[in-house]
């Protein structure tokens, strides 16, 4: 499985680095086509300029940096799951098939439309891919498995050295009864 991952994840990122690359060299090509998707990205999330073209070049540069580390490798679940979040504005932004008039357009902007789908799943699965090893999520819970457990036997082993203590006093309590004069 290793080598499968060796190949397939430079195969994934490749798409990415080249389109990106070609993008941040020519970021006002594809500036007009963002547009309506960058204006509504902006409002919603303060911290983005509001010029399209500077949208439009940290896209490129997200999927140029997460490609690489996707390629090589490095932090491929986070760069996974950027690529998948770069990918949807891209998606929306160029390949609107909807709103094509012309049938050859439109069918030829459904087939790309469909492809980033395709890389979108692809790049799911590999942010989900733990290299065989749990997931943090079922680590997390076996720890607090195994935690409640031990809490419990120590929780038992308490209580029967309670127990045996309460017995212990109970029994110190009636000798002292026993040699106290009565009256």
């Amino acid at each position: 499985m290793a080598i499968l991952r060796k190949v397939a994840r430079p195969l994934l990122a490749s798409v990415f680095v080249s389109g990106g690359l070609r993008t941040l060299r020519a970021p006002h090509s594809v500036a007009g086509a963002a547009e309506p998707v960058a204006r509504p990205v902006a409002v919603r999330v303060p911290q983005l300029p509001d010029d399209t073209v500077r949208l439009v070049q940290i896209n490129s540069a997200v999927q140029v940096g997460a490609g690489v580390l996707l390629a090589a490798g490095r932090f491929p679940r986070a760069s996974a799951l950027a690529l998948a979040a770069s990918l949807v504005p891209t998606t929306l932004a160029g390949h609107a098939w909807w709103k094509a008039q012309d049938p050859e357009e439109r069918a030829r902007q459904r087939v790309q439309f469909t492809k980033n789908l395709s890389l979108l799943g692809g790049l799911l699965i590999a942010a989900a891919d733990t290299h065989g090893k749990p997931s943090l999520a079922y680590r997390s819970r076996a720890a607090a498995t195994l935690g409640a457990r031990s809490a419990r036997s120590t929780g038992n082993a308490v209580g029967a050295a309670v127990a045996d203590r309460a017995q212990a006093v109970r029994s110190a309590a009636g000798a002292v009864r026993e040699h106290l004069p009565t009256g």
